[in-house]
């Protein structure tokens, strides 16, 4: 395996920059139509990542609570002046975890999707590959993570809630 190399990112204006200090848990490119709406595309492509991993370099992104179809709702972070959305916190991953948006990379490449997931409703002319796992909903977190990433996940979670005690 390479040696991991930070990834920098960040909104269409330039106030709001990052840097990914570690690669990304996991990433999904999720074609729900949720996400089709959201983000006015066929899909997101979200990189988690820990939070703590996410270093600020420029302004720091606002916080806009955000309905969502789990009913748990989403926080998304956006540019403050160009209102880009540059990641988001869900309810089942909380606050630890980042689900960065991939197109906001300054070299999206260097982070292709693991799993495409909710394949079920994905656009009809999407075609997708057979080298990525696909899967019509969602997925069990042991059948396609890899163990570190697990590892990664549970204690960012851990120090986020001994956090909030």
């Amino acid at each position: 395996m390479s040696e991991f190399v930070p990834l920098e990112g960040g909104c269409a204006c330039g106030a709001v920059r990052y840097r990914l200090t570690a690669p990304p848990l996991f990433v999904h490119c999720c074609h729900c139509r949720w996400c089709q709406r959201e983000t006015g595309s066929s899909y997101a492509l979200n990189a988690m990542i820990e939070m703590d991993c996410v270093d600020m370099l420029g302004e720091e992104a606002v916080r806009i609570d955000t309905p969502s179809e789990s009913g748990r709702g989403q926080k998304i972070h956006r540019c403050p002046t160009c209102h880009l959305a540059l990641w988001s916190h869900y309810g089942g991953a909380g606050e630890a975890i980042a689900f960065i948006r991939v197109g906001t990379l300054d070299d999206p490449d260097a982070v292709p999707p693991d799993i495409h997931i909710f394949t079920e409703s994905k656009q009809p002319w999407v075609t997708l590959s057979h080298e990525v796992p696909a899967v019509k909903t969602y997925y069990k977190m042991s059948e396609y993570w890899p163990e570190e990433s697990q590892i990664r996940l549970k204690a960012a979670k851990d120090a986020f809630a001994a956090g909030q005690g």
